[in-house]
Formats: C-alpha cells, structure tokens, sequence
C-alpha cells in the first residue's frame, strides 16, 4: 500500500539537512575568517537600500572666551558617501546519477558540495584582495621589515588626522616574501581554514599570509579593522519567497543562500547559490599598498624585530620552528 500524501519522508529530511549543513558551514567559516581579520562590522543590506557612510568633520574655534563674551560655533560638515550597489551572485553546480553510482554519494554529493562552498568563500575573499590593492595610500621600501613598518605606520597616522581609532591593523603580505623574511626568526604560524597568520607582528595585529594571485611578491597591504565593513544581502529575503524560490539560509546570519532539486528530465542533482557579499572599506585612502623593492630579500631576519619571537611576533611568539606550526 502506497504512502499517504503529505507525508515527511526520510529522503526530506536528508535533503533539508544537507541544505543547512550547507549554509551553517559556510558562516561558521566566513566568520572565523573574518574575526581573523578582524572585522567586526558585519551590516546586512536592506532591499531597495545603498550602502552608505557619513564623515563628519569640525573646525574648533578657539575656546579662549573673554568673560561674558560670546561663545562661538565650531563648524560641524557631515557628508554622506554612497558606496556600489551589492549584486546578487548566482551560481549553480549538477551531479547526475552515473556520478553518484561511480563514486559515491560521499564523494559526488558532499565532496563536491564542499568544494562548491570553498570556491564561494575565496571569490568573496579574491574581491576584497582586488579591492584592497587600489587603496591610495601607497609608499615604496627598499625591503620587508621596512615596508612592513611603512605600511603600518602610514594608515595609523591617517586614522589619526580623521580622528578615528586606528590601534587595530592587519598586514595582508605574500606568503613567500613572509616566509622569506621570518626564516631567521622564532614565530609561530597559526593557520586556520586554509589562512596562515602570525599574531602580533611588529605592532600590527595580524599579518595575514595571502597567495600570489591575491597579494604579489613585493607588495604589503595594511588596513585598520575599523575601516573594514562586512556587506551582504539577506538570500531569505520575502520577495524571492514570493517568486517561488526558497532559499536555505543561516538564521543568525543569512549571508548565503542554497536551494537543491532532483531533475528527473536529466537524471540530474542540482544544487543553487546565491548571495550579495562583499567586503569593503569605508576610506579607501587609509589603505596602504607599500611596494617593496627586494621583498623578502635574505638579511631582513636578522633585524632587531625579526630575529627574536618576543619582539616581533609578541606574546604569541613560541619559539618553534615556522616549518612545524600551523600545520
């Protein structure tokens, strides 16, 4: 006997977990990713709206007042920047049955599901790259531990004449001009889901290890984490619902969404994306982009800050070979 209608099957709840495994995986690591970077500013993007931010400037007049006499105003400006539009990405990926019989569901299904969300996270991740490497606020050194010093102190003293906390910098350099650089030196490398960063580098809070297709050799990017905004369309939003496309999406953080059908016409799987994801800086002129001449180049280990765990790397420095950590 058949059935009754309406009834939740087995096969649905394994469709309905694989959909929030999708999506929870993805936001647990964007946003161990980002606090990595340091980002704390994650803003969700209302429809219909444009990401905007406000500088506000003052002229102080002089508060030398005379008894009695009147109290000037201080000129108070605020403009407001509008920043581009997010565009909502979308993105598809199909496994057929031969797939599935061949390999297995291990592997056609999941490994492939996986592999789908990783590339999601490193296009997010490439743009920011991309976007970083404009910033206007560049300088040129003659090696790493120069430019590594340039660079921070180039975007704290624009914080500063914006009079905005600029404490908290992240380095973004290439993985072999660092490894280059600290072969001399005693500092852990921590690595968490594909990153590789060492804590505490020569007053920045994290030096963050990229590959050659994000940052080239010779170039140092900094960037205070207060300038670094986290912007995403929510993929639940009514009005797709409305349309008939339900997406999956993570509740305390909807920055992704993901939907799954059975094609029977094809004999196929198929799985769908979409998401409105970018990070950005709010000034893009206190980003620095220092051009190193000889990057990486064989003494710069053996520099006060570079040769001793304690005085480059700080209270993370463990002494042990960076070959062995973070592995």
């Amino acid at each position: 006997m058949a059935a009754d209608t309406n009834i939740t099957m087995t096969t649905d709840i394994q469709v309905e977990a694989r959909r929030i495994d999708f999506v929870s995986s993805f936001t647990k690591t964007w946003q161990a990713l980002t606090q990595i970077m340091g980002v704390t500013r994650p803003i969700k993007k209302a429809p219909g709206t444009v990401l905007k931010s406000y500088r506000a400037e003052l002229t102080l007049e002089d508060g030398n007042i005379g008894e009695g006499e009147k109290i000037p105003f201080s000129k108070a400006t605020v403009t407001e920047v509008a920043h581009a539009d997010l565009e909502i990405e979308k993105y598809g990926k199909a496994i057929t049955i031969e797939d599935v019989d061949q390999y297995g569901p291990e592997v056609a299904i999941e490994k492939t599901d996986e592999a789908f969300r990783n590339e999601l996270l490193n296009k997010i991740l490439g743009e920011f790259y991309d976007f970083a490497l404009t910033g206007t606020l560049t300088e040129n050194a003659t090696d790493f531990q120069m430019g590594v010093a340039l660079a921070i102190g180039s975007v704290k003293n624009k914080f500063k004449s914006l009079r905005l906390d600029g404490s908290r910098v992240v380095l973004y350099v290439n993985t072999m001009d660092a490894y280059k650089y600290l072969g001399a030196a005693n500092l852990t490398i921590q690595s968490e889901f594909g990153i590789e960063y060492v804590k505490n580098f020569m007053g920045a809070e994290t030096m963050i290890l990229a590959a050659e297709e994000d940052i080239p050799s010779g170039t140092i990017l900094a960037i205070p984490v207060n300038n670094i905004i986290d912007y995403y369309a929510d993929p639940s939003n009514s009005g797709f619902a409305r349309m008939g496309l339900r997406y999956t999406v993570d509740a305390k953080a909807p920055m992704l969404g993901f939907a799954t059908e059975g094609d029977y016409s094809t004999a196929t799987g198929n799985s769908w994306a979409i998401m409105g994801h970018k990070l950005w800086a709010e000034y893009l002129d206190a980003i620095a982009v220092v051009t190193v001449s000889e990057a990486g180049s064989g003494d710069e280990g053996s520099g006060d800050e570079g040769s001793g765990g304690e005085d480059a790397g700080g209270e993370d420095a463990g002494g042990e070979d960076e070959n062995g950590a973070g592995a």
